[in-house]
């Protein structure tokens, strides 16, 4: 039961939150549970609740009677318990009111102990027996609707209705002179079908209310690395839909020391998420803005810059190998050592088309030279790189790898007069290829986290690129990672 329902949330790794931001007034990132993925975690959630809930000890049902005459009866059935449960057929339903899930055809397996006394003034003895009981339920049906709501940017889980109903039970006794009491013990069946039906719909419904408090407890901001979250805050109520569950969440990439302020009145998007193969179980949309936000933190946190002491071809680390490229630096600071202080001048742009993801990248590449122990900044190049990208998945994050199209260069400034950028070009042709895409790359193919609750993993997904956005189109597996039993 906990787990289906967490998998509704679907809402990532939930290590413990550090960061907080006001959330912008748009949701960045649609997630959509199709028929196929809710039939997967019904019968996830069918077998997790009878592992979790059997055996399932009933309460003591006693009986007795005052017979004119002949004297009093007292009958007992103790130890009462539910030790198996199978279920024929089940289905879950979203709609208007809520998320129907109901098992039917069911049946169940109990065990008990009985005692039977009888006592009359005819006879000063008393007659007592006891043995044991086996009692199969035929034709349960148990069936809850679930209301999932946005509260304060969590998922609000509300227990519609939760009833069991028992259609046929018969009783076998064993021991003792069983057979003389039978018709006794037939006349409790009345009493264990309510007693059977109270105790699933207790338990049910006390499952229901400690995962209420458990998702109300999830973190809204999911850890990155040390500098980044990602918010996780629903944005506007789930949509239920006649064959799907659809959620929005900010989405957005933000600093960890940031704090919270909640608004919750946020614009829906244009549209949820659009898988065209319908047997896959989940979808998950990210628009560009998600990837952008990410850009923006980084690039605000001074992480895009770095110092270049080693390339491939260290001989462009010394003035001696821009002899005939910069004769001028050469001659000025001859044979001495270099760096390049590289830097984005502005968060890169990722846009996103159709087929395709594109990123434009603002940097300044310094050319530094290194005299007796002292930096001198000779030269500033600006660079305007174009690359394009592929993305894959990892486990639950969305890796990449970026590649060069083209890129513009313009002298920023000099200190050693003007500079011939043709003769240049090559070598930042060069430098972008082996210094600047690997160094980009290495950090792309770690992946961002996608919004999945952990335990499950995304199989066989599928990318698609649109107009400004990115969806994954996936099928889930599972392996068990919480205890949330009922």
């Amino acid at each position: 039961m906990a787990h289906f329902l967490l998998l509704l949330l679907i809402a990532s790794f939930f290590s413990p939150g550090y960061a907080h931001i006001k959330p912008t007034d748009q949701a960045s990132t649609s997630l959509l549970i199709s028929q196929n993925g809710l039939d997967f975690l019904k019968d996830l959630l069918i077998n997790e609740a009878i592992s979790s809930m059997i055996p399932l000890q009933l309460p003591k049902i006693e009986k007795s009677a005052n017979i004119p005459v002949l004297g009093s009866v007292y009958m007992v059935l103790s130890n009462i318990t539910i030790y198996r449960i199978d279920v024929s057929s089940s289905y879950v339903k979203p709609g208007d009111a809520g998320i129907s899930i109901m098992a039917s055809g069911t049946t169940c397996n109990l065990s008990m102990n009985w005692y039977y006394s009888y006592s009359t003034w005819i006879m000063p003895v008393k007659i007592s027996d006891n043995g044991g009981a086996s009692v199969q339920v035929e034709g349960m049906e148990v069936g809850l609707t679930l209301g999932l709501e946005n509260q304060e940017g969590s998922l609000k889980l509300l227990l519609k209705h939760c009833g069991c109903y028992v259609k046929d039970i018969s009783i076998k006794l064993d021991g003792g002179a069983s057979w003389l009491y039978q018709g006794m013990i037939d006349a409790f069946e009345g009493k264990i079908e309510s007693a059977v039906e109270n105790a699933i719909t207790k338990k049910l419904e006390e499952g229901i209310s400690r995962l209420d408090s458990f998702l109300q407890s999830l973190p809204k901001f999911l850890p990155v690395d040390d500098k980044a979250s990602l918010n996780v805050t629903f944005v506007n109520d789930p949509l239920l839909t006649k064959s799907s569950i659809g959620f929005e969440i900010n989405g957005l990439f933000v600093e960890r020391k940031m704090t919270l302020v909640s608004n919750n009145h946020h614009k829906n998007l244009q549209s949820l998420v659009f898988c065209a193969d319908s047997s896959k179980m989940l979808g998950i949309a990210l628009d560009e803005a998600v990837f952008n936000s990410a850009s923006a933190l980084y690039y605000n946190a001074k992480f895009m810059q770095w110092i270049v002491e080693k390339i491939p071809d260290q001989s462009l680390l010394n003035t001696a190998g821009w002899r005939f490229i910069v004769p001028q630096l050469y001659k000025k600071y001859p044979n001495d050592d270099m760096n390049l202080n590289i830097s984005l001048s502005s968060p890169p742009i990722i846009e996103i088309s159709d087929g395709k993801a594109d990123g434009i990248i603002y940097s300044d590449l310094i050319i530094d030279v290194l005299e007796t122990g002292k930096v001198i900044p000779v030269a500033c190049i600006s660079l305007v790189i174009h690359a394009s990208g592929s993305v894959r998945i990892e486990g639950n994050n969305l890796a990449g790898n970026m590649r060069l199209d083209n890129f513009a260069m313009s002298l920023k400034w000099s200190n050693i007069g003007s500079l011939r950028m043709y003769l240049i070009q090559p070598v930042m042709w060069t430098i972008i290829q082996t210094v600047f895409l690997p160094y980009a790359n290495a950090h792309l193919r770690e992946g961002l986290p996608l919004p999945i609750i952990h335990g499950f993993t995304l199989r066989n997904a599928e990318i698609i690129f649109s107009n400004s956005k990115l969806t994954i189109c996936s099928n889930v597996t599972y392996a068990k990672a919480l205890d949330l039993s009922l």
